[in-house]
């Protein structure tokens, strides 16, 4: 699945391809684009990209950059 699919896809379908394709990498705290708080959640690797999922399940963000190897450098 490309990018561009997964961002097509309603939430409840982002939902099952995380927990049956994804692989949890681990804790991350999203910034908020207005400079808020921060989003607690995880970062999974699915198929040639990255998503981050909040802890409630309702923000589902894909990337082509790994957030996490990011916070490693």
């Amino acid at each position: 699945m490309t990018i561009e699919a997964f961002k097509a896809l309603s939430l409840e379908k982002k939902l099952i391809e995380i927990k049956y394709h994804g692989e949890m990498l681990g804790s991350y705290e999203r910034s908020n684009e207005n400079g808020g708080k921060k989003q607690p959640g995880d970062i999974f690797a699915l198929f040639e990209f990255w998503v981050f999922l909040s802890d409630d399940e309702q923000t589902v963000v894909p990337t082509r950059r790994n957030p996490i190897a990011n916070v490693a450098e």
